[in-house]
């Protein structure tokens, strides 16, 4: 039999499910959008009943295109977008919405935080102090009490679609190490939980889920569900990770000194190193853990750097093929206009005060200096970004970028980042990597194949971008006004300049 492997992973914009073959042959694939609930400025959230039910959908979709070979489906690897939490009670039902990574209603449990474990939470945490799993928990602690009272294991996304699936009890809630860096309760260099900062903060430590590895069985899917679903009786369903973990690993980031980007809803920056230095200084970086034991993934990043260049594609009415044309036409720097593209507030470092805007405009900005502008910023950061993992030790040198996502298939936006950033910017061939990464993983993880990681995942590049020494020493002085600019802007939003 040629076993045949799952890869789920639930996204912001919508959930993404890959059957794959022990080569990484996709033989069927599907994808179902999300609904973000927004019912005012502050809050956004998602209904877990909806997320799981994308998932059987998607699940169901790849076994109706296997046809016969949906009898050798053996195992289910799912990942998760990050930085958001739910509550479940006893029987592993959701008492809370998915309180989405987007919301910013903890901002005042987030300043608690701050002021009261500061430094402490970014070196046990190996995170930042944002809005994430912490200002969350203690939201629902302080502002629903009733609701709080009820919870019995805060989890992430694929924990509560694998608990439902494999019939799990509260007590076997799980959360794979690579979301560590997103609660500022955690120890990640001792995976698990500072039970001082969770007693600072009057949080029951049972309330936290037990740390797992990704690479760890939970379950087995329940008969009903295989009936349902046509699976066989004896699915496997391992713990999977976080998003940009598995798309780093699906991207072949598993070896120290690789840099990778992903250009998703989220545009991320990060590297791959052996070693764990906690950002105290800048406030900036994420010392998350890699799937690859002992391997850290530094990073940062924009919370909506995506939602720009769709909203502006609506906004223009423009297609992006057509927004990417006529960027291309246009010359570094976009003729003087700056873009902020903090439409959530500044997440790395935290400043809420900071919002989008377009800045230098005159009568010749068309749409073209515009969309160039906002490519432009988003490179702009991953700069900042790489100054610090320089700076740190963490990247001594920076030869090769991997790009993934969405964005990852405009030429003009590699190329942007390739001068930008001075490095060669290498596109794969197949961009969506964190399903198929999840899918690999689960063969790797049921011992169907023994390859090492690093073997394991050895995707294709489809194009390298060369950065351009002119346009680099060019973008030089845009990118430090980019800075100098974002650095104040929260001030000016405020009225104190």
């Amino acid at each position: 039999m040629n076993p045949l492997f799952l890869g789920i992973d639930i996204g912001t914009g919508g959930t993404k499910t890959v059957l794959s073959d022990l080569d990484g042959n996709i033989v069927a694939e599907s994808f179902f959008a999300s609904t973000l609930y927004r019912p005012d400025k502050d809050t956004v959230y998602e209904e877990p009943e909806e997320i799981f039910r994308s998932v059987i959908n998607g699940i169901m979709t790849c076994v109706e295109r296997a046809g016969t070979a949906k009898t050798q489906i053996v195992a289910i690897g799912i990942d998760a977008q990050m930085a958001g939490v739910m509550g479940i009670d006893d029987n592993f039902e959701a008492v809370t919405p998915l309180d989405s990574w987007l919301d910013t209603r903890c901002a005042p449990y987030t300043e608690q935080i701050r002021l009261r474990a500061g430094d402490e939470a970014i070196r046990s945490s190996g995170g930042q102090i944002i809005h994430s799993h912490a200002s969350k928990i203690l939201w629902w602690k302080e502002e629903q009490p009733d609701t709080y009272r009820k919870i019995k294991k805060f989890v992430q996304p694929n924990a509560y679609v694998a608990g439902k699936l494999c019939g799990l009890s509260a007590d076997d809630a799980f959360m794979d190490y690579t979301f560590l860096h997103f609660n500022c309760f955690s120890d990640n260099a001792a995976l698990g939980f500072n039970s001082a900062l969770l007693k600072e903060f009057g949080v029951e430590e049972e309330k936290m889920p037990r740390i797992v590895s990704p690479q760890a069985v939970v379950g087995t899917v329940l008969p009903e569900f295989a009936t349902v679903l046509e699976l066989g009786d004896k699915v496997k369903v391992i713990a999977g990770c976080g998003d940009t973990a598995a798309s780093s690993l699906g991207a072949g980031v598993t070896r120290k000194g690789l840099a990778y980007d992903v250009a998703g809803t989220a545009s991320v920056f990060a590297c791959c190193t052996d070693r764990f230095c906690p950002d105290v200084q800048n406030k900036t970086l994420l010392f998350s853990r890699s799937v690859c034991e002992d391997l850290f993934l530094p990073l940062s990043y924009i919370s909506g750097g995506g939602m720009c260049l769709s909203w502006f594609s609506d906004l223009s009415g423009k297609d992006f093929k057509t927004l990417d044309f006529l960027a291309a036409q246009k010359r570094p720097g976009a003729d003087g206009v700056t873009f902020i593209p903090h439409f959530s507030g500044r997440t790395f470092p935290l400043d809420d005060r900071v919002n989008g805007a377009f800045l230098g405009l005159t009568q010749n900005a068309d749409n073209g200096i515009l969309f160039r502008a906002i490519l432009e910023s988003i490179a702009y950061e991953y700069k900042s970004y790489l100054s610090i993992l320089e700076q740190s030790g963490a990247l001594p040198a920076l030869s090769t970028v991997i790009g993934v996502g969405g964005g990852a298939k405009s030429r003009v936006f590699s190329q942007i980042k390739a001068d930008i950033l001075g490095s060669d910017y290498k596109v794969l061939a197949f961009s969506d990597t964190a399903p198929a990464a999840m899918a690999l993983l689960a063969a790797k993880a049921t011992g169907y194949t023994q390859k090492p990681l690093d073997e394991l995942f050895c995707p294709k590049e489809a194009a390298t971008y060369k950065p351009d020494p002119a346009s680099t020493a060019l973008y030089e002085p845009f990118a430090d006004r980019y800075i100098a600019l974002l650095n104040r802007f929260g001030d000016y939003m405020e009225g104190t300049i």
